[in-house]
């Protein structure tokens, strides 16, 4: 069955405390850490896994705990065509994606890999692949792999249906066996896209004083 892409603007930033880890706890048990220190290491941080594994949520959320502190911080993923130069007021480097980068932004991402590192600022980077596996140029990959590693798992379907049932009897609302396997068989099967899709689901359904069914979430969709 095609699922729908979720293309609808999320209002809510990912953050740390709303990644349901699952069989990533050790990833974000670091990650809270990091973020949580005054003295942020600068040993770097390698987070690896396959699509859905959460790898952008986390990232993302380093990234809103650290603004959340006044920090700033330079991102750079394979839509960034034009990386800028290195900020020396940046507290940290975070790279999405770098299986996806180019010739240029690789240069770019080395650049501001050593740089960060001359500075003892952190670096947090997100891949697919194993840093041994990444088709990169070779001093980038070897320093990407030097640091903590993680392989982030996907979580099971009855992991996520466990996780999507706490949370809508955390919010008071009722999800129908109908409505789960709707929610999971039609959207992107990612926890981070169910969970804004609850979120969405459990706004609408209180601003038209109606129950999450498969009617509603239809409708919903169709106003959007």
């Amino acid at each position: 069955m095609k699922q729908i892409a979720l293309d609808i603007a999320m209002a809510r930033a990912p953050t740390l405390a709303s990644f349901c880890a699952g069989p990533n706890e050790a990833a974000v048990a670091h990650l809270r850490l990091w973020t949580s220190s005054p003295t942020r290491s600068p040993v770097p941080t390698y987070l690896w896994g396959p699509m859905a594994s959460g790898k952008s949520h986390l990232l993302r959320a380093v990234g809103e705990a650290l603004r959340e502190q006044g920090a700033r911080f330079g991102w750079l993923d394979a839509g960034v065509h034009q990386p800028p130069v290195f900020d020396e007021g940046w507290a940290a480097v975070l790279l999405d994606d770098v299986q996806l980068y180019t010739a240029e932004q690789q240069h770019a991402a080395f650049s501001w890999f050593v740089q960060a590192q001359a500075l003892q600022r952190g670096v947090v980077a997100a891949g697919s692949l194993p840093p041994s596996d990444l088709a990169l140029r070779e001093d980038l990959r070897t320093r990407l792999g030097w640091g903590h590693v993680f392989q982030l798992l996907v979580l099971s379907e009855a992991e996520r249906r466990a996780v999507l049932r706490q949370a809508a009897d955390a919010r008071g609302v009722f999800l129908g066996d109908e409505v789960m396997d709707y929610m999971l068989n039609r959207f992107s099967r990612d926890l981070g896209s169910l969970m804004q899709l609850l979120d969405l689901l459990d706004h609408y359904a209180l601003q038209t004083q109606r129950a999450i069914t498969i009617p509603l979430i239809r409708s919903m969709l169709e106003n959007a």
